[in-house]
């Protein structure tokens, strides 16, 4: 392997280990900095990546972290340190003077905020404020910014539990449309761009499934995947707070993140649909039957 396009990666799950699976088929040398060392840490070792300890608000550790590398990733789980993380990385790899690529893993939400818009919830604020940051940091950016991700809970864990209880998906969305891109995708986008990076510089590349579909049609091709018919229920946004994300126990901040993610699909902010998976890799974004069809089992128990 060499040397010289060592890329790190922050966390090991999520995109990230998605990402190295990818890039550790290429031979592209991955540095992974986690907080914690523990069995996760442990398993990457094992798969060949090098794993270092530290923190994306700790600028010392992120320092230590980037010696002889050329190429970031840069994500966090939904959290409301994301600014300081990014502004983090931004100084450190200002003084670094080594990175030939820093792709950020942004939000397709961003790409219709403005400086004062106030719709959003905080964490797109956060990933908006973020690319300010890295953009006039003047470091050889990226943004990649995917819609709602495929392996949402949304999609997935409450959906399959609606699903064998009743056949239903239970969700507070209304009429509006959605097209959810699976987290293989967006690894492939971020795994491209870091192999090769320099033809992407500057780029902000959109990300979404190959369609938009309201919710019977979401429905209807859960139906095709699982062989069961599969019927969407609208339930009041309060409601659905109330008896399920409330439930949930979560952190305020991405319980509030989620409840706006509720309300902006019911006013169809997420009726998008973009080419940035297609364009970046040559191949087409997985369909929601063919992502569903592949966890069947998961689905129906």
């Amino acid at each position: 392997m060499v040397a010289s396009n060592l890329v790190l990666i922050p966390g090991a799950s999520g995109v990230g280990r998605t990402v190295f699976e990818q890039l550790r088929a290429q031979d592209v040398p991955v540095r992974f900095m986690v907080r914690t060392e523990d069995e996760r840490a442990a398993e990457l070792r094992r798969l060949g990546a090098e794993v270092v300890i530290g923190d994306l608000t700790r600028p010392e550790s992120l320092a230590a972290a980037l010696r002889g590398v050329t190429r970031m990733y840069f994500a966090m789980r939904v959290s409301p340190d994301h600014l300081l993380a990014a502004t983090v990385v931004a100084s450190v790899a200002r003084e670094h003077r080594e990175l030939d690529a820093l792709v950020d893993l942004s939000q397709m939400t961003v790409s219709q905020m403005t400086a004062t818009s106030t719709e959003e919830s905080h964490q797109q604020r956060l990933h908006w404020l973020a690319e300010q940051v890295f953009d006039w940091s003047s470091l050889p950016v990226v943004h990649i910014r995917p819609t709602s991700f495929l392996d949402n809970p949304l999609f997935t864990s409450l959906a399959a539990r609606t699903i064998q209880e009743n056949g239903t998906i239970a969700l507070p969305f209304g009429t509006g449309r959605t097209s959810p891109v699976a987290v293989d995708d967006v690894a492939r986008v971020v795994a491209t761009v870091l192999r090769d990076p320099a033809p992407h510089i500057g780029q902000v590349y959109e990300l979404t499934g190959p369609r938009s579909v309201d919710m019977g049609e979401l429905a209807a091709e859960f139906t095709r995947a699982l062989g069961r018919k599969v019927r969407y229920v609208d339930v009041p946004l309060e409601r659905w707070e109330a008896e399920v994300l409330a439930k949930a126990a979560l952190p305020p901040h991405i319980e509030r993140h989620i409840a706006v993610m509720g309300r902006l699909h019911q006013e169809n902010r997420y009726d998008r649909t973009a080419d940035g998976v297609e364009r970046v890799t040559g191949i087409a974004p997985e369909s929601i039957e063919t992502f569903v069809a592949a966890r069947k089992d998961f689905y129906l128990g």
